[in-house]
């Protein structure tokens, strides 16, 4: 199948999929005229491969576990080892996010938002950028 069958199966743009051809990720047939031949098994690949990056995986990732994925002698431990430390990357995100999100309320809630010029946000965030005097 074409690329825009392709695209229209995996549901990913034709762009992303020659993209992944590009680092290898997925090597295409070609047709006696030059053009990408995807197979059925190429287009389960494209699916695997966006399910896994909208878990967020990096690319880098998502080959680890595409590899695994095609290697039926795999062990279900290496699979779990790159799960657990997304995972655990992911949560620690969530801390800064949290912190974040503290940061902010506090800010917010102590700028008047009136005609005033003074704004705790803006000093919060000038105070942050100011080079250390000493």
């Amino acid at each position: 199948m074409n690329i825009g069958n392709a695209s229209d199966k995996s549901g990913l743009p034709a762009k992303t999929i020659r993209y992944y051809e590009d680092i290898g990720l997925l090597k295409p047939d070609r047709a006696d005229n030059g053009y990408r031949d995807y197979s059925i098994s190429d287009v389960h690949k494209l699916r695997f491969l966006q399910r896994s990056r909208g878990l967020g995986f990096t690319v880098e990732e998502c080959r680890q576990l595409l590899a695994l994925y095609e290697d039926k002698s795999r062990a279900s431990a290496d699979v779990k080892s790159i799960a657990q430390s997304k995972l655990q990357e992911i949560e620690r995100k969530i801390v800064e996010l949290r912190e974040l999100q503290h940061t902010l309320k506090h800010l917010v809630a102590h700028c008047h938002g009136d005609q005033r010029p003074d704004c705790p946000i803006l000093e919060s965030i000038s105070g942050a950028a100011r080079p250390d005097p000493s």
